[in-house]
Order: structure tokens, then sequence, then C-alpha cells
């Protein structure tokens, strides 16, 4: 079927900030657009807006005058639903409401078209209810930018049970030439993004539940190690904790109260407080006129150790070998014992040991040897900036402070947490790759096309599936079944795909 040709006329029903973002996308691109909402002179403002915006682009030089004026140009008011009558593609981004969006779509049948693509831009409707009813719910496709619409690339083109391959295909496609990336996705609760990225902000809360490190620390530990480009407390409260809240809730519901998606009563009690995050002036942060943000919690220095070893090979050793190699230390390479694991560090007298789901604690206690430090993962071990660690109960001060005193040698600002299970990036990352591995079990999308998803549309450093390939996919199965022997939760059980490529030696993304 193609892209929508260039000459095809698009109608937008709703002008609020995602509906004239969508009109702004369509009218660059090309397209005459016709901007339709039922509250008086609301098509009209966001017509004004749109024209301010591009001529805005203009003035920096980020658009062409004469293209700024033409796409202004293209967007027209239109003041009932009967004047979408030619157009041949209808972007629906009104309230989240399924009734109102049937009733809606119900009144479109009968103004355009046969051949004309209906789309809504629910982020959390079923697109199949929203067909259900329809005469020709082939038709019927769900095309969900992210806000703003002009500025984040992603899109998913969603399909309900009915809709037809071709119209779907040709929304792609049509994205595509609008200079979007898209990604096919079936109809199910969350799509991609909003039911893979759950465990980013679910992990968060139970560490901080848990009384592991505050919000501030957590967030500097996953954007300083995690290379994420906020950390999930700061991230909620830009969202709004009472969106993010419902978004949560409306997952757990729709997946029948499956304990992966359980909410955070932390999150319930900050919500039914009217902390709603930066729009209410407070959240997981104050933001009050002269609030400060409250700095991570980071190790004073210690001791320089006098020696580091390296015992084993693994994705977790080999760059941080190579970054205390640069620092100055003589690493010298050792057997492992793998009473201890695979891979691992001795620093002075500790144990330096990458996180695998399991307390230090539980390290210790396994392995015989009382002075474990658990340092958690990162995305980058060569430059990152920052790492979590967790020291053993039964860890010596002495010992504890030569594992935090080698990795400060190294550069590395050290944020010293409760002794938790699988620390605070490799829970979550192994979490995000469980949920992505089930996402593609389930058919709901390709592997590629939900990495993409996540890098796109949540500017995630790297995709979740190609993350766990390169930790390697055994060790996130033995994270994944360590934190699930630890917490006796469902909520960790691990999704079929990440358990039969392991066991295999495969990986998530061919």
């Amino acid at each position: 079927m193609g892209a929508l040709g260039r000459n095809a006329e698009v109608g937008v029903i709703g002008a609020g900030a995602m509906g004239a973002g969508i009109a702004q996308v369509a009218a660059q691109a090309g397209h005459r657009v016709h901007l339709f909402d039922n509250r008086m002179g609301v098509a009209e403002e966001a017509q004004r807006q749109i024209g301010a915006t591009l001529a805005k682009l203009a003035a920096k030089g980020k658009l062409d005058a004469s293209q700024a004026e033409a796409a202004a140009a293209r967007i027209v008011a239109v003041h009932a639903i009967g004047d979408l009558v030619s157009a041949k593609l209808v972007v629906e981004a009104i309230v989240e409401d399924l009734e109102v969006k049937r009733k809606v779509f119900r009144e479109l049948e009968v103004v355009v078209a046969p051949d004309c693509v209906l789309a809504s831009n629910t982020s959390s409707l079923s697109i199949t209810a929203i067909a259900a009813g329809m005469k020709h719910p082939g038709r019927m496709v769900g095309m969900h930018f992210f806000n703003p619409a002009p500025l984040l690339p992603l899109v998913e083109v969603v399909s309900g049970v009915a809709t037809d391959r071709a119209v779907a295909q040709l929304v792609h496609d049509t994205a595509v030439q609008w200079g979007k990336v898209p990604v096919h996705a079936k109809s199910t609760p969350g799509f991609i993004v909003n039911r893979c990225a759950r465990p980013f902000y679910a992990e968060a809360l139970r560490l901080l539940a848990e009384s592991a490190a505050s919000p501030s620390t957590l967030d500097a530990v996953m954007r300083e190690a995690g290379g994420f480009r906020m950390g999930p407390f700061e991230l909620m409260d830009m969202i709004g904790l009472d969106v993010n809240f419902a978004v949560t809730k409306s997952v757990w519901e729709a997946y029948f109260h499956d304990p992966r998606f359980t909410p955070s009563m932390i999150q319930q009690e900050m919500v039914a407080a009217g902390y709603f995050g930066r729009k209410s002036g407070r959240g997981y942060y104050e933001y009050a006129s002269g609030a400060a943000k409250p700095l991570p919690a980071t190790e004073p220095p210690h001791p320089r150790p006098g020696h580091v070893r390296a015992a084993g090979e693994s994705s977790l050793v080999a760059p941080l070998r190579e970054r205390f190699a640069s620092a100055g230390f003589e690493v010298v390479q050792v057997a492992s014992d793998s009473a201890i694991g695979p891979a691992y560090f001795a620093a002075g007298d500790a144990l330096l040991v990458p996180s695998d789901g399991r307390t230090a604690t539980g390290i210790a206690v396994a392995c015989g040897n009382a002075n474990v430090v658990a340092y958690d993962l990162a995305h980058d071990y060569r430059t990152c900036t920052r790492l979590a660690v967790a020291a053993a109960d039964s860890c010596s001060t002495a010992a504890a402070s030569a594992a935090i005193g080698a990795l400060q040698a190294a550069g590395i600002a050290v944020s010293r947490i409760d002794d938790v299970a699988g620390l605070v990036v490799m829970r979550t990352v192994a979490m995000l790759a469980n949920e992505a591995a089930d996402a593609v079990t389930q058919g709901i999308a390709a592997a590629r096309d939900v990495d993409l998803a996540m890098c796109s549309g949540v500017s995630y450093p790297r995709g979740p599936l190609a993350w766990a390939d390169a930790i390697g996919l055994a060790h996130v199965d033995e994270v994944l079944r360590n934190l699930a022997a630890h917490y006796g939760d469902a909520r960790y059980r691990r999704s079929p795909l990440i358990v039969r490529r392991s066991a295999t030696g495969g990986t998530l993304v061919s």
C-alpha cells in the first residue's frame, strides 16, 4: 500500500497538546491538515500556537522561513466532524475514555470515504475495543505518538484483532515519511513502552520501600552508572506521580492483577497526599522557590589498597580491570573460585564481586568469606562516574574501605547503599530485559522493535534486550533466579525466552 501521498488530506480530532503536535508533524510533512475540536475556539487557538511555534523555529534557523509559513498555512481549523469528509487519514487525540472514542469513530465512519484510515493516539486503551462495533474495523489502527509529538521520534503502530495488515503498514510507512521512528505492536495493555518501562519505576520504588537509599542517591546511580538520562524519581516527578501511578494501576488491572505490575504503596500515599511532582511543587523532591535538591550519598575518600587482583573473565569484570590498570594498579590475574563466582576482584582483604541478584551477605555466606563487597552494573565501566556498592553484614570496616578506595582510585564516586538483593542498576536492567523478553514471547512486538521503542520512546542508553545480551544471558538469568528466591515473589519469575536462550547460549536480539 505504501505511505500516504503528500497530497492526501489528514484530519486530526482533538486540539490539545498531542493533537496540535500531530497536526504540526503532518503539516510539516506536506499534508493539508483539518484540525477539529468540539470545544469552542480551541482548534483556532491551536492553529495560532502552531504557527507561532513554526515561526520561532524559523527564527532560530531550525526551519526555512518559507517552509514554516507553508506548513502553518496547511493547517485549517474546522468546526464539525463532517468537515473531515475528504481526509484519507484521521488521527484521534482526545480524552482517554473508551466510550467517548467509540462514539467519535462511529460518527466518523458515516462521514469519511471507505478507504480512509482511522487511527487513535491512545496510550492505554485497547484498539480492539475501540474498533468493536464499527462497520469496517479493519481500518482502525493505533498511531501512538509520544509527547511532544514534533520532537520525540517514536510512533507505536498498534494493531487490534481486526486491524488490516495493509492499514498498519500504511500508517507505519507514513510515519517514516513524516520523519518518525515507527514500530509495530499488538494491542495489549501498555503496548510496548508503557508496559516494558514499568520495572524502571517499580524496582526504584521497592528499593525506597526497603530503605536501601534515598531517591537522590538512587537517581544518581541510575544516571551516572546506568547511563539513563533521568533517574526514576526525577522522571516520575516530571511525568506526574498521579499520571505514573494511574498508568501502573491500569496495566496491573488490565493484566488481571499480575504481580509483576503491582503498584507501590509509597506512590499511592504520595498521590493521596497531593504530592504529584513538579506540577504540584512537591513530589519525591521539593520544587518551591529556593528549594535545593538533595545530594546523593557519596563515600568520603578511602585509602587506596595496596593491590587489586582480577579473577576470571566476564563483561562485568574486564572493563573495570582496564580501569584499575589505568589508575596505576598492577592488576594480577588469578584463578577464580567457583564458590565466589565466575569473575570478581580482590582489593586488599575485600572480595569485590559483581552483583548476581543476591545480597552481599548471601554471597559471603555461600562462599565462606566474610569480606564481600558487591558492586553494581554500569552501562560502561570504562566511563561511568559512579557505582553503587553494598557490603556484607560480616564485612570488616577495613575490607569495605579497601574495596571503596580501589574504585575511588579509578575515578569512580561510590554510593554505599544498604545490602539489598541485586543492588540498583543490575536488578532494574534485568527486570527491564525480563519484561521486554515477555513482550517478545507473547508476540506483542519483535525484539528489535522492542529495543528500538525503548531507546526512541524513553531514551534508554541501550535496548534492554541488547543490554541483557551484552551482560550475558546466563548472568541475567541468575540475577532473576536469585531475586525470585530472595523475595519469594512471582514478580521476579523469568521470561520463558530468557530461560530458553540462556540455556542454549543464545541471545535475545539476533
